[in-house]
């Protein structure tokens, strides 16, 4: 396997998880263009609280991948069936399970957040049409999961874009056209989550000459297999929350020095969010040829998956660093046009330079051992890099002040790196026993 054959795989994945946060963002632009603040306020909230849930569940689609390549690799087709029919049935059942829950989550979603009156109309608004989404949005993880792990990445790629396309155009339409405001925002958003998981359903059912009736309910529900994909789920899960304390917590640490550097540490976490989505692509990649690697006992295939992986966890990173150092001028007033806000963004830009260098290891190493399904490391090295990010708060906010809250940020990062790489000698031990 060549570097080309890596970055094919690579840059399309690249592409497709920079369209992830879109959605919302296109959303909050097009409301954005309406006279009364609370407008974008009331998405704002709204959107918040669909990403916070839907994360939580974002391992449907990286376990449904990395079981899918393995399957593969091993050219099992039944299996490939049974890693799409699974997780997707879980899938389901999680997103009627929000609907059903779906008022006293709101409430308690907006107890918390508490804006004021106004915005948080427009929220229960945006809310009570989205939620009707959550089954299609959660099913389209696995598909795009199981599409990624069955190398039709081309055809995932086209899912993502044709979601994001349909969502801007049916915004501008609601929005623009029928003055639909924050309701036709919504309705846009639904209505592009249910086209994508019908073309989505569609696709897998091609591929596959199998169906859910075709399957013995003994094979379907064999505690085994559901026993260990909740194994990988879990891991996941507990790695998903660890991230969201960590970003909760940097929120909360950053309010406490002003409205003004709260909203430069809100600029400068947007471009990570980019730098950290680019990364992905390559995890991504990585879980791809990992996984077929070991479901078809291909060491070779493993090792030089492992080499390409360390030698772009190198590469990209300088790559990025260097484009910002460049452009960072440019980049920072795409996301304000508050003079103040750009200059202090600009004074603490040194962190967001180094991010990508600290992080890049944990990110694409993550995609490994997804991708060998073996995520106990990845769930041991999260928690003990949150206990190291809570300990340089206390220890670094204090002395250097934001700054400080910075520098803790990206010692979790380096530390995520750290701690990943340490448990690949017993990856590859555990993997190819002689």
């Amino acid at each position: 396997m060549t570097h080309r054959t890596y970055l094919s795989l690579a840059i399309p994945l690249i592409i497709s998880t920079i369209t992830t946060p879109l959605l919302g963002a296109v959303d909050t632009a097009v409301v954005g263009q309406l006279p009364d603040p609370a407008y974008i306020g009331g998405v704002a909230v709204g959107t918040m609280i669909f990403n916070t849930m839907y994360w939580l569940f974002g391992f449907l689609r990286v376990s449904t991948s990395g079981f899918a390549a393995q399957a593969y690799g091993a050219q099992d087709a039944k299996q490939c069936f049974l890693y799409f029919v699974r997780p997707f049935l879980i899938a389901l059942a999680v997103g009627i399970l929000f609907i059903l829950v779906q008022w006293p989550m709101k409430h308690i979603a907006l107890t918390l957040i508490h804006p004021d009156e106004k915005v948080m109309t427009f929220t229960d608004e945006y809310f009570s049409i989205r939620i009707w989404g959550a089954p299609f949005t959660l099913a389209n993880y696995v598909i795009l999961g199981w599409l990624m792990g069955m190398s039709r990445v081309k055809i995932s790629l086209f899912l993502q874009v044709f979601m994001n396309l349909l969502n801007v155009v049916l915004d501008l339409l609601f929005v623009n056209v029928f003055h639909q405001d924050v309701n036709g925002v919504a309705a846009a958003t639904l209505i592009s989550e249910v086209a994508a998981f019908l073309i989505g359903m569609y696709i897998v059912l091609k591929s596959s000459d199998l169906r859910l009736f075709s399957i013995p309910s003994s094979e379907l529900w064999n505690a085994g297999e559901f026993k260990k994909m909740m194994a990988v789920n879990r891991d996941l899960l507990i790695r998903t929350i660890c991230l969201l304390t960590v970003f909760n917590l940097f929120t909360a640490r950053g309010a406490s020095f002003g409205t003004e550097i709260l909203a430069a540490n809100a600029v400068l976490i947007q471009i990570h969010y980019i730098m950290a989505y680019f990364l992905d692509g390559f995890a991504n990649a990585s879980s791809i040829l990992v996984g077929k690697a070991v479901g078809a006992k291909d060491e070779a295939l493993y090792k030089r998956t492992l080499s390409l992986t360390g030698q772009w966890a190198i590469i990209s990173p300088l790559f990025m660093m260097l484009i910002y150092i460049l452009f960072k001028d440019s980049i920072i007033p795409v996301f304000t046009k508050n003079q103040n806000v750009i200059e202090l963004a600009s004074s603490y830009s040194i962190w967001v330079t180094i991010f990508p260098l600290a992080a890049s290891f944990g990110l694409i190493l993550y995609g490994v051992f997804t991708g060998a399904t073996m995520t106990n490391p990845i769930r041991n090295s999260m928690l003990i890099s949150l206990a190291v990010y809570i300990v340089c708060l206390f220890i670094l906010i204090p002395m250097y002040y934001n700054h400080g809250l910075w520098l803790a940020f990206i010692v979790f990062s380096l530390s995520r790196s750290v701690f990943l790489a340490m448990y690949v000698p017993v990856l590859n031990r555990t993997l190819f026993q002689k």
